[in-house]
């Protein structure tokens, strides 16, 4: 992922989450909030309460690719937080969930 694409100032991130709307589901809960650039730009975040390192680093380099992969559009700023339920879908069905999540925001 490019880091044009990427939030990684605390200070951003906590913007998101108190002025941004919010949508959720088993899976996922997505803060999202308007911005002036031409890309999204994205903040996955994973609680240690879902695994050691090696799971919650699968889970977000599987978010990012599924990301990128997809190319969405639609000028806003995505805060994503995983909650435990992910662990039981495998890679097609994350992408499925969390490209319809996407899409029902815009």
């Amino acid at each position: 992922m490019n880091k044009n694409y990427i939030i990684k100032k605390n200070l951003e991130i906590e913007k998101i989450i108190k002025t941004g709307q919010k949508k959720s589901n088993k899976y996922f809960l997505i803060f999202y909030q308007n911005n002036k650039l031409k890309n999204n730009r994205y903040c996955i975040s994973v609680s240690k309460k879902i695994g050691k390192a090696v799971i919650r680093n699968k889970i977000r380099r599987q978010i990012k690719d599924i990301l990128m992969k997809n190319k969405l559009c639609f000028n806003k700023d995505y805060v994503i937080i995983i909650r435990n339920n992910l662990l039981e879908l495998n890679y097609n069905e994350i992408e499925k969930e969390i490209i319809s999540q996407i899409k029902e925001i815009r």
